[in-house]
This record gives C-alpha cells, sequence and structure tokens, in this order.
C-alpha cells in the first residue's frame, strides 16, 4: 500500500477536492484512509447514558485510497508513489516526479 499513517496527502476527487490533510487512520483490507479534516459527515447519535450527548456529530469518514494522492514536500504537489530497495537492502518510498525518498 502506496499511502501510510501520518503521511500528507492531497484529495483529487470528491466533494473535497484539493483539501490537503493528515492520513490519520489506514484500512489496507477496504483499501480506504481517513483525512483529517477531508469528508465529514453528520451522524445522528442516541445518549447512552452519562457517557454520551444526544445530537448530530460531525465526523469524518473515510475515503477510498484511489482518491488521494501523496504530497511531496521536496517538489511541493501531490506525486506518485514508487519503490526501491537502497543499498543496504532496505525497501523505501520515492515521490516519481524528483526521485527523492518518502520514508
Amino acid at each position: 500500500m502506496n499511502i501510510r499513517k501520518e503521511d500528507t496527502v492531497i484529495v483529487t476527487t470528491g466533494k473535497d477536492k484539493g483539501k490537503k490533510g493528515k492520513v490519520r487512520f489506514v484500512y489496507p483490507r477496504e483499501e480506504r484512509v481517513i483525512v483529517e479534516g477531508a469528508n465529514f459527515i453528520k451522524k445522528h447519535a442516541r445518549a447512552t447514558g452519562q457517557a454520551r450527548q444526544a445530537g448530530i456529530i460531525e465526523r469524518e469518514a473515510s475515503i477510498h485510497i484511489s482518491n488521494v494522492m501523496l504530497f511531496c514536500s521536496k517538489c511541493n504537489q501531490p506525486t506518485r508513489v514508487g519503490f526501491r530497495f537502497l543499498e543496504d537492502g532496505k525497501k523505501v518510498r520515492f515521490c516519481k516526479s524528483c526521485q527523492e525518498v518518502v520514508d
């Protein structure tokens, strides 16, 4: 999977197109991510005892991983991600446009 937790990404499609944020959670089996500050939904919640207040709660929903791109801080634009091995045998991700190592 190309996108990992704590990566900075840009949303490429949908109602939040162009928004930039950090990845909070990654769900590899569903191929979805939760991006900080993007894809807000309103959820109607019932009060459960003293713990939670009833009402409409805004929270971030997941986005399909194909709808986000990694943001490269070196070339300052969204980019595709590639993999390669370093001389010591370590596998790392790199920016396809500027060839800079992301990890």
